[in-house]
């Protein structure tokens, strides 16, 4: 039982990093593109990044590129959604021990 926890341990700890650089990324592309007035990444897509797992990453990249941070829903959305992903997780990990 406890092997299998360490095992889906791992495998989020993977997820939660690809989809963290991914939203980082993403926000450093974005505000790139918005710098040169090209065509931008909708903010729903943005956000969706963050619930999907990538909400540290697009908090860095808030961070770092000085992207999205006067957008509500960024400033309280994406931490919001990083306090929700931290809940479900310590849920899910309590309702396995």
């Amino acid at each position: 039982m406890q092997e299998n926890i360490i095992n889906y341990g791992i495998a989020l700890y993977i997820y939660i990093t690809v989809f963290s650089m991914i939203g980082f990324i993403v926000m450093g592309w974005d505000k790139k593109r918005a710098i040169n007035q090209k065509s931008r990444i909708p903010e729903n897509q943005l956000l969706m990044i963050g619930i999907l797992g990538g909400s540290v990453g697009i908090a860095f990249g808030m961070l770092i590129f000085k992207h999205k941070t006067s957008k509500k829903k960024f400033y309280i959305g994406i931490p919001g959604i990083y306090v929700l992903q931290w809940a479900f997780l310590l849920g899910v990990l309590y309702h396995n021990l």
